[in-house]
């Protein structure tokens, strides 16, 4: 018997058959929002984790970040919203920190879309940082943290990007070009 590969969309499709399924068998209890998002476990075991429903999602992937019906952001607005942040900074962090990758890894060892640092994640309550609802929420608890220590969008940017320390220390936006084409970077697809 020959097996016939399905492409993205009979992959997506067949998901959608194995999610609904699942469902009826657990009775699931997961908004709609979370199920599209969940991602895959970061490790093998880890989908029965908190946060990672049942690593069965399909709708956000580093191939299409938004899913089909744009999910990401429009969980990402209402994360910032539950905050108290601006939708557009929120978006615009994101895109500048991962480009709406979920499973995205920097040289440093930030994770997720709002790559958060280990310590950070876990001082956030994050289990999974490549779980898109928990890594969207740490991430908009930690610049809400920023805006709130800091008094301006500005620096909250520039401690999210290199540490409350490094703004305490030098008394505002620290002197690291990294630093600042990032605020810059931020600040500019806002004012679009």
């Amino acid at each position: 018997m020959r097996i016939r590969p399905l492409g993205p969309e009979g992959v997506i499709a067949r998901m959608r058959e194995i999610e609904a399924r699942m469902e009826r068998i657990f009775s699931l209890d997961l908004s709609k929002a979370e199920r599209r998002v969940a991602g895959p476990p970061a490790t093998p075991g880890a989908a029965l984790g908190a946060g990672a429903g049942i690593g069965i999602a399909y709708g956000a992937s580093p191939l299409d970040p938004f899913g089909s019906d744009g999910t990401l952001p429009m969980l990402a607005d209402q994360i910032a919203e539950e905050n108290g942040l601006d939708a557009g900074l929120f978006r615009a962090l994101i895109r500048a920190e991962s480009g709406w990758n979920p499973n995205a890894v920097s040289p440093k060892g930030a994770m997720g879309l709002t790559q958060l640092m280990p310590d950070t994640a876990r001082a956030l309550g994050v289990n999974n940082p490549f779980d898109p609802v928990e890594n969207l929420r740490g991430g908009a608890r930690y610049l809400r943290q920023m805006l709130d220590q800091f008094g301006s969008v500005e620096l909250a940017l520039a401690a999210y990007n290199a540490g409350p320390g490094a703004v305490r220390r030098y008394g505002g936006i620290p002197p690291f070009p990294e630093t600042k084409n990032y605020v810059a970077k931020i600040l500019g697809e806002m004012s679009r």
